[in-house]
C-alpha cells in the first residue's frame, strides 16, 4: 500500500495480538501504512504478540516506531460500537480475530458461536454502514474437512467437523452473503495450517519443536500421527493477505483464497523432521488425551493454491525445513512461553 499524495493508508487488523495478526501488522507498518490494531480487552492490558513487535520497532528505531504509525485498541469483536467505531474512516480492514482452539470448542461452543460468527456479523454490519473500501475476512482449511479429493480448490465441498469449523463456515457465509445482498468488497482469504515464531503451544509445531528442544522432555507427544497437513510459514501468508489487500478490487472482490505450499506431510513425518532439523534423536509417541474424537480428526488437507498464483501473484518462498528452524530459534529465546510436558488444549 504504497503512499500516494503524502497520504498513508490506514489498516483494520483484527486479532492484531495474535499470531499470524502480529506478523501481518509488522508488514503492514514496513509497506508505510498506519495501523489500527484491535485486540481483545483484558484486565492486563496485554498486547499480546504486539509488545514483540513494539519492542523490535523500538530497539531497531524503526520509521513506523518514530513517527507512531501503531494504534493498538483494546476491543472486542462482539461488541456493535466498537466496531463501527474501530472501522470508521479506513481504507482497509482485515479480520483475524476468532477463537480458533479445535479441543477447546468441544468445550465451549457457545463462545466459538458468540466470538466467531456474531463477532463476523458485527465487523461486516460496521463495515457496511461505514462504506469500507475493502473487508479480508480470514476462513481456515479446518472448514473443508477431511480432503474428499486432493488438492482442494475454493470448490472444494464443506464439512464441519468440529465446532470451531461449523462457526468458521458459517462466518464464511455471511461474508458471502454481504457481498452478494449489499455488494460489500469483501475477500475471503483461507490459510491452510500457518506455523512460525509467535504461534502457541496449542498448535503442532510449536507442540513438537518445544518438547524437542527441551531437556525435560525424553520423548515427543502428540495426537494422531497419521492426519496429513499443508503448512505455509506465517510470513508467507501474512505476504498473502497484503497482496490480496493491492490487488484490484475488481479481481478479488467476493472471491475466495486458498493459501498453502499445495503440499502435504503427515504429522509422524513432520514430527521427525523437527527434530533433524534441531538435531536430536527422541522417540515420537501418540498420546490418549491429545487425540481428537475419531470423527471430528480432519485426515488429509491440501490445498490447489493455483487461483492465489494466477490472479494475485502470490506463492510460498519459505521450505518447510527453513521454516521449522526459524520457528526453533525463535522457541529457544522464548521458553517461558511454553511447558513443553503439558498438554495445552
Amino acid at each position: 500500500m504504497a503512499e500516494k499524495a503524502k497520504t498513508r493508508k490506514t489498516a483494520v487488523v483484527t486479532g492484531a495480538g495474535g499470531f499470524i495478526g502480529s506478523h501481518l501488522v509488522e508488514l503492514l507498518l514496513e509497506k508505510g501504512c498506519k495501523v489500527r490494531a484491535l485486540v481483545h480487552y483484558n484486565a492486563l492490558g496485554s498486547g499480546g504478540h504486539l509488545e514483540e513487535v513494539l519492542r523490535i520497532g523500538r530497539e531497531s528505531g524503526a520509521e513506523w516506531f518514530r513517527s507512531n504509525r501503531l494504534e493498538i485498541l483494546p476491543g472486542d469483536v462482539q461488541d456493535q460500537r466498537c466496531m463501527r467505531e474501530l472501522v470508521t474512516g479506513t481504507d482497509v480492514v482485515f479480520h483475524l480475530a476468532a477463537l480458533i482452539a479445535i479441543p477447546y470448542s468441544y468445550r465451549a461452543p457457545q463462545s466459538y458461536v458468540n466470538v466467531n460468527v456474531m463477532g463476523m456479523l458485527n465487523l461486516l454490519e460496521a463495515c457496511r454502514m461505514e462504506k469500507i473500501p475493502r473487508l479480508l475476512h480470514t476462513s481456515t482449511s479446518e472448514a473443508l474437512g477431511t480432503a474428499r479429493y486432493t488438492p482442494q480448490d475454493e470448490n472444494h465441498p464443506l464439512q464441519a467437523q468440529s465446532p470451531y469449523s461449523a462457526t468458521k463456515i458459517a462466518a464464511d457465509k455471511l461474508a458471502e452473503s454481504y457481498h452478494l445482498s449489499f455488494d460489500l468488497p469483501v475477500v475471503t482469504v483461507r490459510p491452510f495450517n500457518t506455523y512460525g515464531p509467535r504461534q502457541s503451544a496449542r498448535a503442532v509445531i510449536p507442540t513438537i519443536l518445544s518438547q524437542a528442544i527441551s531437556p525435560d522432555c525424553p520423548e515427543i507427544r502428540l495426537g494422531s500421527l497419521d492426519p496429513m497437513r499443508d503448512l505455509t510459514y506465517v510470513r508467507d501468508t501474512a505476504r498473502a493477505f497484503y497482496m490480496i489487500a493491492e490487488a484490484p478490487l475488481e479481481t478479488v472482490a467476493g472471491k475466495l483464497y486458498h493459501l498453502g505450499v499445495g503440499e502435504s506431510v503427515s504429522i509422524g513425518d513432520l514430527a521427525r523432521l523437527a527434530l533433524e532439523v534441531v538435531g536430536v534423536e527422541k522417540p515420537v509417541k501418540e498420546e490418549k488425551k491429545r487425540i481428537r474424537p475419531e470423527k471430528s480428526e480432519v485426515r488429509v488437507l491440501q490445498s490447489d493454491n493455483t487461483l492465489v498464483k494466477k490472479e494475485v501473484g502470490w506463492e510460498p518462498a519459505v521450505t518447510l525445513r527453513e521454516g521449522l528452524e526459524k520457528t526453533a530459534e525463535w522457541i529457544r529465546g522464548h521458553r517461558e512461553y511454553f511447558l513443553p510436558g503439558e498438554y495445552t488444549v
